[in-house]
């Protein structure tokens, strides 16, 4: 298990502080491009549950907050990246779509959310990788 899947569930784990979606995401990276892990907590503050009414979900943008922090700023990196969640979800991207798509299997909320802040912690530490940013700071 890479470091950034580690401090992921960490951050998941604590239930107070809360880490949203979006800072749970964002955190593991953030000091490795110099943002500090109060800077992550806040910047990340607005974005879970999907900007607090059920918009993107937001793993989708604290995955592209971590990757423009590496320095990915090409459309095609953040289009590769929220492809790569949408696929897994049946083309969804928005959390109110995402929780009710889940509620209607029967599942709880919370994995759920989990499990999608480390698939996302994953996808963004594979583009780091394959565009050689992770090879050079870990």
């Amino acid at each position: 298990m890479s470091k950034y899947l580690e401090k992921a569930k960490e951050l998941r784990a604590i239930a107070s502080p809360h880490y949203n979606c979006a800072q749970s995401v964002l955190l593991p990276f953030a000091p490795d491009f110099g943002i500090s892990e109060e800077q992550a907590y806040r910047m990340g503050a607005h974005f879970g549950g999907g900007m607090k009414m059920g918009s993107v979900c937001g793993v989708i943008t604290g995955g592209l907050m971590a990757l423009g922090a590496a320095g990915l700023e090409e459309p095609a990196i953040a289009n590769r990246f929220v492809r790569m969640i949408r696929e897994n979800h049946d083309g969804m991207i928005e959390c109110k779509d995402l929780l009710r798509a889940n509620a209607q299997l029967g599942k709880e909320k919370k994995p759920h959310c989990d499990a999608m802040v480390y698939e996302a912690v994953e996808a963004v530490e594979t583009i780091l990788r394959e565009e050689g940013i992770l090879t050079s700071i870990s």
